[in-house]
């Protein structure tokens, strides 16, 4: 019988798994199941809440002439004893080897009113949602607050900030914004958010969002029109439902080979998988992750397909990319566990680094290539 491969889930990790597989282990049978037929480039989310067009692609045009088969559907359960998935309005669909890909969503942490009140960066609908409400909100001379000080936050604070020259800005954060970045970096990033007018409040820890306003852990009440929730992400609880070994935020258990620790059929990549670096570190979540482990994955499936062990991931990082608007960038060069090096490229240079990133890694998910460390 021809073996099947099913990836679920179409982000960086999943489309970049599915296509090299599909080129790698030839005899197989290979499935993408997603559930929508649009590949979104989730790096550009903040720039839809700034009302640019970009950031979406059909899916069927993606993997035009490729070998994979796509499935457009929901997949409410995996059932790894019998190997095969629920999916809504259709039969289940079985699988030898399955690719974990689920990738990440917002996690409020239970603050009340975050769900109800606020608006998540953390995918399309949300980002979409962020540019109707806050055109409105701008053209009043209104205010923005942007919950989170790591990198989606800062992308989404200075992004509307530039387009919006209106909007009062205000982001709203524990640590420092780009706490593990470097000195020269947060140096760099204080003077984007003085010229664009952000108000960075830290030490802000959220007890409540409300409708016009959020409510800090110690009682102060911050008034704002809108709130973007930009902190805070898990992975759905799928696998974990499944009872796929994962930790307490649902990403997949793997081991050196990303194979999960508790099912030896199960791969999982990017965003909803806990592989960590060589000494250890978890990896971040982030396409420098996603994009690398996919290709190793479908590399190491290919590899025990054809009866050979593949060798352990040998990963490593190389720099940190972060938008400030579209004519200022930050790249933190970082060290192979992703600690930052003092050498940075900021301004112009880095906006078109890091847009020269971004469309590399869309370039990936259609021409996928080996895992580079070997």
């Amino acid at each position: 019988m021809v073996h099947r491969i099913v990836v679920v889930g179409a982000g960086y990790s999943g489309l970049t798994a599915a296509q090299r597989v599909a080129r790698q282990a030839r005899d197989a049978d290979v499935v993408l199941v997603n559930a929508t037929g649009r590949f979104v480039e989730r790096v550009r989310l903040h720039q839809v809440a700034a009302g640019q067009d970009v950031g979406e692609h059909a899916l069927a045009d993606v993997l035009r002439g490729g070998r994979v088969r796509l499935v457009v559907a929901r997949v409410l359960a995996i059932d790894p004893d019998r190997r095969e998935l629920q999916l809504d309005g259709s039969v289940p669909l079985p699988y030898d080897t399955l690719v974990h890909a689920v990738g990440s969503g917002p996690a409020t942490g239970g603050v009340p009113g975050a769900a109800e009140n606020a608006v998540p960066v953390a995918h399309l609908d949300g980002a979409r949602e962020l540019r109707k409400r806050v055109g409105d909100v701008a053209s009043d001379g209104g205010s923005l607050t942007v919950v989170g000080g790591g990198l989606s936050g800062i992308e989404t604070a200075t992004e509307l900030a530039e387009s919006h020259p209106a909007l009062r800005v205000r982001l709203l954060t524990g640590a420092e914004p780009g706490a593990a970045l470097s000195t020269r970096a947060r140096e760099h990033l204080r003077r984007v958010f003085d010229r664009l007018g952000v108000d960075v409040r830290t030490g802000a820890a959220v007890a409540e969002v409300r409708p016009d306003a959020v409510v800090l852990a110690g009682g102060e009440t911050v008034a704002s029109d809108l709130t973007a929730w930009a902190t805070g992400f898990s992975a759905p609880q799928l696998a974990a439902d499944a009872g796929i070994a994962t930790d307490q935020s649902g990403r997949v258990l793997v081991d050196g080979t990303h194979r999960s620790v508790s099912h030896q059929d199960v791969y999982a990549v990017g965003d909803s998988a806990l592989g960590r670096t060589p000494r250890g570190d978890v990896l971040r979540m982030s396409c420098a992750t996603g994009l690398p482990t996919a290709q190793y994955v479908a590399d190491a499936v290919a590899a025990r397909l054809a009866g050979h062990e593949p060798r352990k991931l040998r990963f490593r990082y190389f720099i940190q990319c972060i938008s400030l608007g579209r004519r200022d960038g930050l790249i933190q060069l970082v060290d192979a566990d992703d600690h930052p090096h003092p050498t940075v490229l900021t301004g112009r240079a880095a906006a078109r680094t890091k847009e020269s990133v971004v469309r590399s890694a869309l370039w990936t998910t259609r021409h996928p290539g080996p895992y580079g460390l070997r």
